[in-house]
């Protein structure tokens, strides 16, 4: 089984990190830049600010994957870009993962049943893909239900002209891809605010969909 690692992060810290999760046997990541949405100073779930953000994906065994969690929480602790709830970690099952130029793909889906880290993991990564301008409208929905903040990365989509006629809907090729992590408890209500959207009810004006979140914890070392 493979994990997906996700650490969000102040701008520019994003590289740092990645040596020190290849040093704990990852083979590298993928940084994307976001940016935040909450308004609070006090950074609450994944509310990281209205300044940029980095973004690493990063793909790893699930034998290593504490290691590399671990060896980046360290660092973001004795790094003084990355202060206390200035930033967060998770990490995510992983299947179908295909490499690239292999004719293999990985089709596990069990997880584990325990985990030594102190961390919560009853969270939910809800994701809503919407055209561009419109993250900040499902962002109010979902603040509106109970979410704390957001991050928002530009997107586009890949569908041709010739698309819009055949499937019978408008297609608007950028997008916006809004991340929130709130409580599991609080997925279904602040997914229903974010559906009811009257900007969201034309066909082919967004998508939603919730990944369970494991090792959920704030990086930065508290004062």
């Amino acid at each position: 089984m493979n994990k997906l690692i996700i650490s969000i992060v102040p701008r520019n810290t994003a590289d740092i990190l990645t040596e020190e999760a290849n040093k704990a046997g990852a083979r590298g990541g993928t940084i994307l830049v976001g940016t935040g949405t909450s308004a609070n100073s006090v950074i609450q779930f994944l509310g990281l600010g209205s300044s940029e953000q980095d973004i690493l994906y990063t793909i790893v065994d699930e034998k290593i994957e504490l290691d590399v969690i671990n060896a980046i929480k360290t660092k973001c602790e004795n790094n003084r870009l990355v202060s206390a709830k200035n930033g967060a970690i998770f990490s995510m099952d992983v299947t179908d993962f295909i490499r690239g130029g292999k004719n293999s793909t990985d089709k596990e889906t069990s997880k584990k049943e325990n985990s030594d880290m102190s961390s919560e993991n009853n969270y939910t990564m809800i994701t809503a893909i919407v055209n561009k301008g419109y993250a900040e409208d499902a962002m109010a929905a979902a603040r509106n239900a109970g979410a704390k903040g957001g991050t928002i990365l530009a997107a586009h989509g890949t569908a041709r002209e010739g698309d819009a006629k055949f499937f019978g809907v408008e297609i608007v090729p950028e997008k916006d891809m809004l991340l929130i992590l709130v409580p599991k408890a609080d997925t279904q209500k602040i997914l229903d605010a974010i559906q009811n959207l009257e900007c969201l009810q034309k066909a082919g004006s967004g998508i939603t969909f919730c990944t369970e979140v494991d090792n959920f914890t704030l990086l930065g070392k508290s004062k």
